[in-house]
Order: C-alpha cells, then structure tokens, then sequence
C-alpha cells in the first residue's frame, strides 16, 4: 500500500516526447485512472512506474522511496496488461501460483492466498482448466488473480478489458472496483474509454501529449473542465461548441440566430460557448419560445430511457439529450433553449476554460 509519485519527469523517444515534464501523485489505496487517446503517453507513465521505460529526467517515487533507478523486479508493483499473457500450459491454479513460487513462498501461504483471491474473483470452480478452456472473461479473472495474489505495493493496469465484449467489460468495471475497496491497495489504471474511466475512478488524470491537462474526480473534471481539449474527451454525447462573442455580458453566436444572457462576469470578448447535450431543451416551433431560432431536427437517435437529437441551422449541428422518446419529427421546427448557468466558456485560441476557477 504505497503512494505513486512521478517529479518533473521527461520520458522520449528519438525525436518523440512521450511524457513532457509530468508531476503527478497517486495516493495510497486511490483506485486512479490514467485517462487519454492512443498515443497520449498514458502507457509510457505506467511503464515508467513500473521500471520497463527509465526517466530522461526527474524522479520516481515509490512509497517516498526514490526508484528512478531501481530494477523493475525491485519495485514490488504488480501488472495486468491488455494482452493477458496467462502461460497456456499452465492451469487457472498454476498461473495465479506463479509468481508466488518465484518469490518462494510455503505451499500453504501459496494455497491459502490462491483460495481467498479465487473466492473473491468467483473461479474457484475453474482454478483446474487451461486458459484455452476459458472464456475471455474468465482469463481476465485469472490474470488479475495472478497480481492479486502477491500483496504487492500497488496493482497496475494497462486497459486490460479493452478486448472483451461490451457486457463484460462493464460486468469486469464493477467486479474491479469492488475488488480495489476489498484489498484496499493503491490501483493505477489506463485506459482510452472515458465511460470507463468516469465509472470506476475515485480520481483521474487527463493527459494531452504527454502533458496531464487536468487532475480531479469524474465529478470535477465532467462538471468543470480545465479546457477544450478535457470537455471534448469526457462526456457522451460529446459537449456542443458554439463560435462567437460576449458584448455587455451577453453571448451571441457568430455563425447562428442564438444569444444567451450569460451574466458571468466575463469582459466583451470572443470565447467559444460549450454546452452539454443534457443542458440543451427542445421546444415545438421557434422564436420566443427559446434563445435562438431557425433551428430544424437532422436526425433523431432513440435509445430507450433516452433520445439523442441532432438539431440544425445552416451548417451548424447541435445535439440535445431527451428522456425518453423525442416525439420530434426529421425536418420540424424547434426552439433552442439554454440554461446559462450550465455554460462553459472556452479561449477560442489556447482552448482555456475562462470560467474554471470561478466554478471551481
């Protein structure tokens, strides 16, 4: 049970930086998530944790222990990784006794921490198969029984359910974040889906280019994100942008018919108005009834408890969330109505949100 800590680390390769002077800590028994797209350096941050990519510069810590130069076998962190590498000559048993023998540790200790670890993941019943008797489900168990069974100082995971079907992985969600509360161990977790990330962190971390765009719980960082870049990755539907300008405290939009009674505090400038699809309502017909008109519905996503509508005005797209069915047919008329107290506005140069630190 230790904290993780990278100071002011550089990792490249060749000509790339990976990770660009990142400061980051994990705290002890904090179920954290590395969040980020392919080649964002969130895996390199792991692997330098873990001793398998050494820092270019600065330090890592382990527990307050400095472990920049500290061989990986050294460092007492357990791995699960996306390619599960379970030994296929091996039974269930034998894979998850594995690194235990390799520590030497008594057949009984071995016995008791294999039962307990099996009982917790529910594969006591597979512990005598082979990994190809196993669905992809079940090797997953195993091969995170395999890092539970050692005790180590922290567990990480490198998207280790990305290959499974989508009922699993959300089955796999809930199993691994009522095992991290069962342990209760320091979990480090990566992964490129935000549904995943928002749903099990107690905490995460945003990166962008091997730079972390912003710390905070799926709470903070969905409600207040530090930037663009942050309000684009976290939420699905993703968050509608609107070019245009505040005049006296009121935002109107430069390529639409709609204007918003901000009354934020912001000075006459162009920003770049962001609103989630959930604080869009719709409305039948046009003109009074909402902030902007000329507004027509493209296209209609039904998806039971909710309706995802795209709404259109010019070349303009904007989608709103509806409970349940929308009742709105492809080409009707609709008022846009806006609440501005769930507005973001954003740099429409470096993509800064100017109101972070005010509703922080």
């Amino acid at each position: 049970m230790s904290t993780l800590e990278l100071v002011n680390v550089t990792k490249a390769y060749g000509n790339t930086v990976a990770v660009d002077g990142i400061d980051l800590k994990i705290e002890n028994n904090e179920f954290f998530c590395i969040f980020g797209p392919p080649s964002s350096g969130k895996s390199t941050i792991l692997r330098l944790f873990l001793g398998l990519a050494h820092a270019d510069s600065g330090r890592v810590l382990i527990g307050g222990r400095d472990v920049t130069d500290v061989p990986p076998a050294d460092r007492d962190l357990a791995m699960v990784f996306q390619n599960l590498a379970l030994f296929p000559h091996l039974t269930a048993r034998q894979n998850m006794e594995f690194p235990l023998r390799e520590r030497r540790e008594t057949q009984a200790i071995i016995d008791a921490r294999v039962k307990s670890v099996a009982e917790k993941l529910h594969i006591t019943l597979l512990l005598e198969k082979f990994p190809a008797q196993l669905s992809g489900g079940e090797r997953q168990r195993v091969a995170i029984g395999r890092a539970l069974v050692r005790k180590p100082s922290a567990y990480l995971m490198d998207e280790p359910i990305a290959a499974l079907d989508a009922r699993l992985r959300e089955e796999m969600r809930v199993e691994l974040k009522r095992l991290q509360r069962e342990v209760g161990h320091t979990l480090v977790y990566v992964t490129h889906d935000q549904e995943e990330a928002m749903s099990i962190a107690d905490r995460m971390a945003i990166v962008e280019n091997g730079r972390i765009a912003q710390i905070g719980s799926p709470d903070e960082i969905y409600n207040n994100p530090a930037s663009r870049y942050v309000a684009e990755l976290v939420g699905s539907p993703p968050m509608n942008f609107i070019e245009g300008s505040i005049v006296s405290g009121r935002f109107r939009a430069s390529k639409l018919d709609l204007e918003v009674n901000l009354d934020n505090g912001l000075s006459d400038r162009d920003i770049v108005l962001g609103i989630r699809p959930e604080d869009l309502s719709l409305h039948e017909g046009g003109g009074a009834q909402g902030h902007g008109s000329n507004f027509k519905v493209y296209e209609t996503e039904p998806l039971g408890a909710y309706s995802i509508v795209d709404i259109i005005a010019g070349d303009i797209i904007l989608k709103a969330q509806m409970r349940g069915l929308a009742g709105l047919s492809l080409g009707q008329e609709v008022a846009l109505r806006i609440e501005p107290g769930h507005c973001h506005a954003f740099d429409p140069i470096n993509g800064a949100n100017l109101l972070h630190n005010v509703m922080a």
